[in-house]
């Protein structure tokens, strides 16, 4: 399949490109920079040349491909406004991905978010958030599974999917803490974020774009829930800080999001697609932080 992938440079996006390629599709990658064309052209995918707010370069990606991986968002994550253009855009992308492909019954995987459910763990079937900003995202993701024609899904990732101990919610802990010289987290950090390593999220993208059926949604959980403190305990001890709780404020626009437990479990995934992560956990992938 030749596969046309946004954001395909990031934590994320490296290791998606890659699986594609090992697995004997090709990709067309959308390049933001030189040096991101570079870094995927060395790779092994084709680049085209463009943003996430290009849409006319998204519907030209769209139109030369069998599929695609939808995986760029926003990285200006410093106040609620930067969030909410972030998740605008976004959506604005998803529509004009989604209306390129109607009709065409061609594969697309967006991703998306693991919902939080008070009380328990998520689970696939749960439907994800709809109020507010991170809302908007949801509603985005709902309106390109229901479109007819096309084969959508999405794959929902924990707060963190890490690599090198760098990436999601356990990346901005760690930035806040060379930020702020403590190793925070909010109240007693007993509260728990499912994580994945990219590798094993990169291996579901690619089983979904395979397979999965329409209007379907999939979580790419390797670890139901990891404490925050303990997050920020291995952080503390390889940056040499000090480990306590902070204000939610520290965290800026996430700081709310962060004190939730927000657990997440996948059986449903791992036994319909086969997906079977193999790779480190957060805390032994932390360890791998440079002072």
């Amino acid at each position: 399949m030749h596969v046309f992938a946004t954001g395909g440079t990031g934590t994320l996006g490296t290791p998606v490109v890659a699986e594609l390629l090992a697995h004997g599709h090709t990709v067309l990658a959308l390049a933001r920079s030189d040096a991101s064309a570079a870094a995927l052209e060395a790779a092994g995918a084709e680049t085209l040349r463009g943003s996430l707010e290009d849409l006319d370069s998204l519907r030209e990606g769209a139109r030369r491909t069998d599929g695609v991986v939808h995986l760029a968002f926003g990285r200006d994550y410093s106040s609620p406004e930067s969030l909410a253009r972030g998740v605008a855009e976004e959506t604005a992308a998803l529509q004009a991905l989604g209306a390129e492909m109607q009709g065409t019954d061609r594969p697309i995987v967006a991703a998306s978010g693991t919902p939080w459910v008070a009380g328990r763990a998520a689970v696939e079937t749960d439907p994800p958030p709809t109020d507010g900003v991170v809302g908007e995202r949801g509603r985005a993701v709902l309106a390109l599974l229901g479109l007819d024609g096309v084969r959508a899904s999405a794959v929902r990732m924990p707060r963190t999917a890490h690599a090198n101990g760098e990436g999601g919610f356990a990346g901005l802990l760690t930035e806040a803490a060379r930020r702020t010289g403590i190793a925070g987290y909010p109240g007693d950090g007993a509260q728990r974020w499912p994580a994945v390593h990219a590798r094993d999220a990169a291996a579901l993208f690619r089983l979904a774009l395979e397979s999965a059926p329409a209007g379907t949604s999939w979580h790419a959980v390797a670890e139901e829930g990891v404490a925050v403190r303990d997050i920020a305990e291995v952080v503390g001890r390889r940056l040499d800080l000090p480990v306590q709780s902070v204000a939610e404020g520290t965290f800026g626009p996430f700081g709310a999001i962060f004190a939730l437990d927000q657990p997440a479990r996948s059986e449903i995934t791992r036994a319909t697609l086969g997906w079977a992560p193999t790779h480190p956990g957060l805390l032994e992938d932390l360890e791998n932080l440079t002072p």
